[in-house]
């Protein structure tokens, strides 16, 4: 099972740059994820199976409903609460600059470029491709754009003790995308050593968000810095 997750070595806890709105997308869209997680665990393993293959990406039999059913599926608790995490954290912010239905244009396109690409790369693949990381990628990529100067708190487990930082969006957020990049290169002459995360979901899902944002985003929106934040 090929599942687009995150495994962060750093954890963010949180951004400092306020949302001006109530982003219902992103809780709209965690909430569908979630109802989706808890179904995939009420099932048994061989049901779980069924599943998958059923609404998960499969390159070899490609599908385009499957490209969207597969971005609310998840290959355990790890892959589920990750990918969660950072859309709670990064997506309030770019779904209050872009506007809420932009901003689901916005994120489905990220993941389907994301998938696209991925496949692109596996197209006689028989495993199935899940999870929301290639359109929670594009959250990333426009959020480095936008708030390049926000700072991130940031949990950093360094062997047995723990170091929380406050770290600059764009030096967290660009060396995870670097992360991705060689990893994918890697994965291209090492097809194990990926261990089934799709990286170049993930590097394609981060270029689209950064892509698209100069189309999307609301000019009359104007830019939050962190440390306007700072003094309220």
């Amino acid at each position: 099972m090929r599942a687009g997750r995150y495994t962060p070595r750093v954890i963010p806890l949180r951004d400092v740059i306020p949302s001006r709105t109530t982003p219902v997308v992103v809780y709209a869209l965690i909430t569908l994820n979630a109802l989706a997680f808890l179904y995939e665990q009420s099932l048994t393993d061989r049901g779980l199976r069924q599943f998958i293959m059923a609404y998960g990406l499969v390159p070899a039999m490609f599908d385009w409903t499957t490209v969207i059913s597969s971005m609310f599926l998840h290959g355990g608790w790890s892959h589920f609460l990750g990918n969660m995490l950072y859309l709670w954290i990064f997506g309030d912010n770019v779904e209050d600059r872009l506007g809420h239905g932009r901003f689901v244009f916005f994120y489905l396109t990220a993941g389907i470029v994301a998938a696209l690409v991925q496949t692109s790369f596996n197209p006689d693949s028989a495993i199935p491709m899940i999870g929301a990381s290639g359109a929670i990628s594009g959250v990333l990529g426009a959020y480095i754009i936008l708030f390049p100067h926000s700072r991130v708190l940031t949990l950093i487990p360094l062997f047995i003790i723990i170091e929380i930082i406050e770290v600059p969006a764009i030096i967290l957020l660009g060396l995870w995308f670097l992360l991705q990049l060689v990893s994918g290169v890697g994965s291209l002459t090492q097809p194990q050593a990926g261990g089934g995360v799709a990286f170049w979901a993930h590097a394609a899902g981060f270029v689209a968000g950064m892509a698209m944002l100069p189309f999307l985003k609301r000019p009359e929106r104007q830019k939050v810095e962190w440390w306007d934040s700072a003094q309220r």
